[in-house]
This record gives structure tokens, C-alpha cells and sequence, in this order.
């Protein structure tokens, strides 16, 4: 059977499939699993993976049209038998992309708001999204449509790292923090995905600077800022501000940054990718959380604490196509996040230390 996994949106989407493609691989060990993607992190995540035969990596908004055309009749010219689009994936370009390719059974998510407008026609076939499970319970449904058996208990997330991740990490942490194994090292990622106006997610950077700041007092621990190049700025801000208890991460790539983490006591994170690659890797977690559900995305498997404020209006923030959007403005605009303290997040630190 060849199987096209078709994971279009970002890295913690793509990790939170990785206990269904297990369970996929177990169940079905002479499947082809090929992944495509539109995002070089995810292409190298599961590059390192022994599951997948192929990764396709192809920036679709880079792209000309052309070219594009071109690239789908050679990925229709594999005849899969099966694709996957994976949960949550719910414009309408992910299922033309699905049809355009051809696989004869072509899954993917009936959705609970605006479904009509992603053209879910163009799939064979279909489960309905359950707004009370996790996004790995939620892929996990789709492989069911195969015929794989879930049990009870779900496996982790997952991510393979490989020695030469490991050498740049190494190579840092040595020019770096030549003693950081007389320390408790603490990673923190203050970013987010910016499209869909996820920088809203974002807890403000200044209480970031605080918490490295009383971490380092209570644990004499050494505060490692973690995020992409188009978070530097960010992150800059943050070190500057931290009285010198911070330091940025710098390394060559995502996974040497990834490599990195797996030396972390703990890693604290607002809802994004990297805390589902910290979940991955097994690193006890505090996940602070405003507009989105804990519910559907709260790290997987993994002893964690999620800092959250229950308000009556949140969360707001359901898989659709539109942008998040605040109801309030002024002072009161996203202030699931804005009035967390950063007394609440050390507490929930000082549970997880």
C-alpha cells in the first residue's frame, strides 16, 4: 500500500500525527509512507524518521503556478492508494491539493465550523472532528479509516534525533556555556506562528524576562531562549532584559536547536510548535495558554502543567479558516493571556522543578 501523509500547516501539527504514523507503520509494516510538506523544519523532522520512504518538500506559496502544476502530475504519477490529510487542515487548497494528486481513498476531517467552505466533497472519506479530543486523537481517527486499531493507550509524540544534530549542540553548549553541567538548564520558546493572528498567542516577552530572572535565583538554573530567525528580535529582548541569566540560542538549524533542547530540565512554552517538540522529547513542560484550547493541543504524554485563565470567553479560538479575533479591545483585548502574571507561571515552575 503507498500512503501520501499530506501535513500542509506547521511543525506542531505535523509532530502531533507522529502517534498515528507509529501505529500506522506497526500495523502496516510494508507500507510506503511518503510525507509532504510546505515547511523545511517538518521536512527535516521526518527525514530523520525510518517510517517514511520519501519526504516532498514544496513551498506552495513560493512557488509559481507552473511549477506547481507540474510538481502534483508528478506526485499523481506515484498512484497512491491512500492520502491523509492531516488534522487540522481545513482550507479548502488542502483538499483541491489531495484531489489533484489522486490517491483512490483520500481521508481527511469533516469540520465543525465553516465545512462547506473547505470543499470536503473532494475527499472519499471522512471523519467528523470531536471538539472534546486531542489533535493526536483526532489523526488517530483518521488511520482508523485504513483499518488500523487504536488502543487505549496512545503513544507519545515522537521525534528522531540523529548524531549529527547532536554535534552543533554539543559544539555550542561548549563554546557557550562551557559549565552548564554544574547548572539546571531551562529553556523557554516566547514565539508563536504569526498567520492566522497567532502572535496573539504570544505571553508578553517582558514577564519572560522576569521569570529567567527568579529562575535563576531559586535555581541558580541557566535560561536558554530558543525560536526561529524571525523571532530574534524577540528573543533579544528578552536576554537584554533578563540581568544576564538568559542566553540565546544560536545554532545552524532547527534540528541542532532541537538537539539542544534535549538537554533541558525544563522548557516552558506558549502554545507552538516547539512544545509539542519539547513534549517529544520528553521534557516536563509548563504550557501557558489564552485564546486556544488546552484542551485539543496541551502537550501530549508528558508530565505538565498548563497555566491557563478560565475565562468565560475563552477559549474563542476553533479550527476554521479565519484569523483569531478578540471580542474585546483596548486594555481587555486578549487578555486570556495578557493579565497571566509571571508569579503564576514561576509557581507552576516550582511544581514541575
Amino acid at each position: 500500500m503507498k500512503i501520501l501523509v499530506i501535513t500542509l500547516s506547521g511543525i506542531g501539527d505535523a509532530i502531533m500525527f507522529t502517534p498515528a504514523l507509529q501505529l500506522l507503520s506497526e500495523q502496516f509494516p510494508n507500507a510506503e509512507i511518503d510525507i509532504l510538506t510546505m515547511f523545511k523544519g517538518v521536512a527535516d523532522i521526518f527525514d530523520r524518521s525510518e517510517k517514511i520512504n520519501k519526504v516532498y518538500h514544496w513551498d506552495f506559496v513560493k512557488q509559481g503556478t507552473v511549477r506547481t502544476l507540474s510538481f502534483l502530475r508528478k506526485l499523481r504519477r506515484n498512484k497512491y492508494d491512500v492520502s491523509i490529510t492531516v488534522f487540522p487542515a481545513n482550507r479548502r487548497e488542502y483538499n483541491i491539493l489531495s484531489f489533484m494528486i489522486g490517491a483512490r481513498k483520500r481521508i481527511g476531517t469533516d469540520y465543525l465550523h465553516l465545512n462547506r467552505s473547505s470543499l470536503p466533497f473532494l475527499l472519499t472519506d471522512r471523519t467528523k472532528e470531536d471538539d472534546s479530543l486531542h489533535n493526536v486523537e483526532e489523526n488517530c481517527h483518521l488511520v482508523e479509516l485504513i483499518g488500523v486499531k487504536i488502543p487505549k493507550d496512545i503513544p507519545p509524540l515522537h521525534i528522531d534525533v540523529l548524531p549529527e544534530d547532536e554535534i552543533p549542540a554539543q559544539t555550542w553548549l561548549m563554546k557557550n556555556l562551557p559549565n552548564s553541567d554544574k547548572q539546571r538548564n531551562i529553556g523557554i520558546h516566547a514565539g508563536s506562528a504569526t498567520f492566522k493572528n497567532q502572535i496573539n498567542k504570544r505571553w508578553d516577552w517582558k514577564k519572560y524576562a522576569d521569570l529567567s530572572i527568579l529562575l535563576n535565583r531559586e535555581y541558580n538554573a541557566r535560561i536558554l531562549i530558543f525560536g526561529g530567525p524571525e523571532e530574534s528580535e524577540l528573543n533579544e529582548q528578552i536576554v537584554s532584559a533578563s540581568n544576564a541569566t538568559a542566553t540565546l540560542v544560536k545554532v545552524p538549524s532547527l534540528m541542532a536547536s532541537i538537539a539542544l533542547m534535549k538537554r533541558c530540565d525544563l522548557f516552558i512554552s506558549n502554545d507552538s510548535g516547539l512544545m509539542h517538540v519539547a513534549s517529544a522529547l520528553q521534557i516536563p513542560l509548563v504550557a501557558i495558554f489564552g485564546y486556544t484550547s488546552h484542551v485539543h493541543t496541551h502537550p501530549w504524554h508528558v508530565r505538565h502543567e498548563v497555566v491557563r485563565h478560565d475565562l468565560p470567553c475563552s477559549p474563542c479560538f476553533y479550527f476554521s479558516p479565519r484569523p483569531a479575533h478578540c471580542q474585546f479591545t483596548g486594555a481587555d483585548e486578549f487578555k486570556c493571556i495578557r493579565r497571566i502574571e509571571v508569579s503564576e507561571v514561576f509557581e507552576a515552575c516550582k511544581r514541575m522543578m
